[in-house]
């Protein structure tokens, strides 16, 4: 045999590389990545996204140190889908497997707009043993949807015309406000590359995962929360105004640390991104 075909032997024997991916208790396996070593910090990505979004943080954590893990939510990405299991509960268990199959503690828990509700909803059902502090970027907490005692949130009506537009044209939906995600400033391949990653979304997981969202009080999650918390925001976020979500979660989280970033819309962690790395990496540091 030749030195050709013994190359090829070996290949073929070889075992195939295992896949990155975390189990969770339904059997649906999440993909994962984890780049960098050091301090763990756990990026929780946004609505209709996955764990690519994060590709400006994740250098600026590795060069100040610490190990930057991402994971698609399921039925986005690289992850599974049953098409079940968007309720913010199951959503907070999946994030609680990737924190416990990859046994982390002592970490930084940050997440985007969604991942808020799912990082809060973790905390106040499986406690905060494995995170010493939590990041909210942009967040959709405490409580979107209006009630007696939340006159700032917005009729459930207005949501659910939202997502029969959804139904509709969720294409042309996306198109018409993509401009508010950004800033005038965005590169045009920029907003191309975060809207083609949304528009892979399956349909029936962005509608199952905004409800999620939309329809949940999370109020009582905020107030139990004893860690550390920073929360930015941009004064021009047209997707969760600052004064309706994030000025809000901040007063209900004890010691909470509001920053507010002038001219930053909902997709700051593109915009704005090295404010919120080094806002970010010296947070984790402090």
């Amino acid at each position: 045999m030749n030195r050709s075909n013994l190359m090829q032997a070996a290949v073929e024997a070889a075992p195939a590389p295992r896949p990155a991916t975390i189990r969770t208790a339904d059997g649906l396996d999440l993909h994962y990545e984890a780049w960098g070593s050091g301090p763990p910090v756990v990026l929780v990505h946004s609505w209709a996204l996955h764990g690519e979004m994060w590709r400006q943080q994740i250098p600026a954590l590795n060069d100040a140190g610490f190990r930057a893990i991402v994971f698609d939510r399921r039925g986005h990405g690289r992850s599974g889908n049953n098409g079940q299991g968007f309720d913010i509960d199951t959503l907070a268990d999946d994030l609680a497997a990737v924190m416990d199959q990859l046994d982390l503690s002592g970490g930084v828990l940050v997440g985007h707009s969604m991942a808020s509700a799912e990082i809060v909803r973790y905390l106040s059902r499986h406690g905060s043993d494995r995170v010493a502090k939590v990041v909210l970027l942009a967040p959709t907490t405490p409580c979107l949807t209006k009630v007696a005692d939340n006159p700032l949130g917005l009729d459930a009506a207005v949501f659910e015309q939202g997502r029969e537009l959804w139904k509709t044209d969720f294409t042309q939906w996306v198109a018409d406000n993509q401009a508010a995600f950004f800033t005038p400033q965005t590169p045009r391949v920029t907003a191309d590359w975060m809207i083609s990653m949304l528009l892979q979304c399956p349909l029936p997981v962005a509608l199952a995962t905004s409800r999620a969202f939309t329809g949940v009080d999370f109020r009582p999650d905020l107030a139990s929360i004893r860690l550390p918390t920073l929360i930015m925001h941009g004064t021009v976020d047209a997707s969760a105004p600052l004064e309706i979500t994030g000025r809000p979660s901040a007063a209900l989280i004890p010691g909470a640390k509001l920053t507010v970033l002038p001219g930053a819309p909902h997709g700051l962690f593109l915009t704005h991104d090295r404010e919120v790395n080094q806002a970010i990496v010296e947070f984790a540091r402090s």
